[in-house]
C-alpha cells in the first residue's frame, strides 16, 4: 500500500481568518515560507491592501480540471445515517476509490476503530495505490466538509468553508454532523497545509469555478439563513470572492428545502473549460420543480458572461428517465453532472438507462478528449442523494513558484 507523498511540515501552522482589514505580508515577516503566507497573500490581493498588493500572486480555487496530487474520499461511519444500507454503500465507496486509484492517488478518511475494514475493502488499490488515515467522521460527503483548495504560484491552502451539516439542525434532514465539521481542521493539520477560515458557511458541493476567477453558486444554497443568517446576496458574495480568489460569481435561483443541500451546483452545472458549462437538463419523470430549476439556471447562462467578460457556451447533459432507472426513491440523485474529474479520467455514474448513459459518455468524452470517461454503478450511494463527486475532494497541484 502506497503512503501520500510527503509534505515538508512547515515550522508553524497557523489558522487565518478573513476579518475587516487584511494582513499586509511585510507584517508576518520575510522568513516565513510560502505554504505559510498563502492565506495572507490571498487577503491582501483580495483587498488591495498592503505595500504593492496589485503585483501579489493571490491563491485562487483551481479548476477541477488542473493537475492533483491526490484525492481524498471518506469512509461512511454510522449505520444511524444509512441502516442496513451502510456495507453496500460502503462497497460503492471503495469501488470509486479503487477506479480513481488508477489515475492519481487516493487517501480514505476513517474512524480508528472502522479503518482496517476500510483498508481491506479497498485493497491494494491500483497504480497509484490507497491510503487509509485515521480522522473520525460521520459520513462520506467530504465535497462538503473536506477543505477546499486554493492555489498560486509555489503555495498552497485550504479553506475550511464552516460545514453545519447543511444548516439541517431541527429539520427532517437532519443527521450527525460533529466529527465532519472537524475534519478539514485535522487534515489539513496532518499534510502541513495552511487552513484559511473562511468568513461564510457553506460546502464545497456549492462552489464550481473555470480556475481563471469565475464561480458558479446557488441562491439557494449559500444566501440561506440556515447557512449565513444576515447576510445579503452581495455580502455573501464579497465573503466567497475574498477567500476563494474569484473576480465574479454567476448565481443561479436554485431551489431551497428540496433536498439536504438546497440544491448545490454540482448537480446542475459545471465547467468543462473556460466558457464552457454542462448543463444538467432533468429527464423524463424528473419533478416539475426540478425542471423549473433548470429551465431559470439555462436563462441565466445564456446571457451570462464570466470574469474575463466572454459569453458562455452551454452544453445540456440529459439525465436519464426515472422509469428505466434501477435506482428509485425521492432522493436517489439520477444526475451524470454530479461527475468528477482526476489526472487522466473522468468518473460519471451510470444508472441502467443504457440510451442516456451512452449520450452521456458521448458528450463527456467530447468535452474532456484527452480523458478516459469512466463510468460506474453507485445506486447505494445515490440513494443517499449525492454522486461521485459529492463523495470525492481534490488537492490540487502546487503550481511553480515564479
Amino acid at each position: 500500500m502506497n503512503t501520500p507523498a510527503p509534505i515538508p511540515a512547515p515550522s508553524r501552522r497557523s489558522l487565518l481568518k478573513f476579518g475587516a482589514a487584511a494582513v499586509p505580508l511585510a507584517a508576518l515577516g520575510s522568513v516565513l515560507a510560502a505554504s505559510q503566507t498563502a492565506a495572507a497573500l490571498t487577503q491582501a490581493a483580495a483587498a488591495g491592501t498592503g505595500p504593492n498588493a496589485s503585483a501579489v500572486p493571490a491563491l485562487r480555487m483551481p479548476a477541477e480540471s488542473d493537475r492533483h496530487d491526490r484525492t481524498f474520499m471518506a469512509w461512511p461511519a454510522l449505520s444511524s445515517i444509512w441502516s442496513t444500507q451502510l456495507p453496500a454503500v460502503r462497497r460503492d465507496i471503495a469501488r470509486v476509490a479503487y477506479e480513481i486509484s488508477r489515475y492519481e492517488p487516493v487517501v480514505v478518511v476513517a474512524r480508528s476503530g472502522q479503518a482496517a475494514d476500510a483498508r481491506y475493502q479497498c485493497g491494494p488499490g491500483a497504480y497509484y495505490g490507497i491510503t487509509v488515515i485515521e480522522i473520525a467522521n460521520d459520513d462520506l460527503w467530504i465535497r462538503d466538509f473536506g477543505p477546499t483548495f486554493v492555489v498560486g504560484p509555489g503555495a498552497i491552502a485550504g479553506v475550511d468553508t464552516n460545514f453545519n451539516g447543511w444548516g439541517k439542525t431541527g429539520t427532517s434532514y437532519y443527521q450527525r454532523f460533529t466529527e465532519d465539521a472537524a475534519v478539514a481542521a485535522t487534515l489539513l493539520y496532518d499534510y502541513g497545509i495552511d487552513r484559511i477560515q473562511a468568513p461564510f458557511v457553506g460546502e464545497g458541493g456549492a462552489l464550481e469555478t473555470d480556475g481563471q476567477g469565475t464561480l458558479l453558486a446557488t441562491v439557494s444554497s449559500l444566501v440561506n439563513p440556515n447557512r449565513n443568517p444576515g447576510k445579503s446576496q452581495a455580502q455573501v458574495e464579497q465573503a466567497l470572492c475574498s477567500s476563494l480568489g474569484m473576480d465574479k460569481v454567476i448565481w443561479l435561483a436554485g431551489l431551497a428545502g428540496q433536498d439536504i443541500t438546497d440544491d448545490h451546483i454540482d448537480c446542475l452545472a459545471r465547467f468543462t473549460s473556460p466558457g464552457r458549462v454542462l448543463l444538467d437538463k432533468p429527464g423524463p419523470g424528473t419533478d416539475q420543480l426540478w425542471i423549473d430549476v433548470y429551465q431559470q439556471a439555462k436563462q441565466v447562462l445564456a446571457t451570462a458572461t464570466d470574469a474575463r467578460g466572454r459569453s458562455l457556451t452551454v452544453v445540456e447533459l440529459p439525465g436519464p428517465d426515472r422509469t428505466l432507472i434501477r435506482g428509485k426513491g425521492k432522493d436517489f440523485l439520477s444526475s451524470y453532472t454530479n461527475f468528477y474529474v482526476a489526472n487522466g479520467a473522468v468518473f460519471v455514474p451510470q444508472f441502467g438507462d443504457t440510451t442516456a448513459d451512452g449520450t452521456a459518455y458521448a458528450i463527456l468524452q467530447a468535452e474532456f478528449p484527452g480523458r478516459d470517461i469512466v463510468q460506474l454503478n453507485i445506486d447505494n450511494i445515490a440513494s443517499g442523494g449525492g454522486g461521485i463527486h459529492c463523495s470525492t475532494q481534490s488537492q490540487p497541484a502546487v503550481p511553480p513558484a515564479l
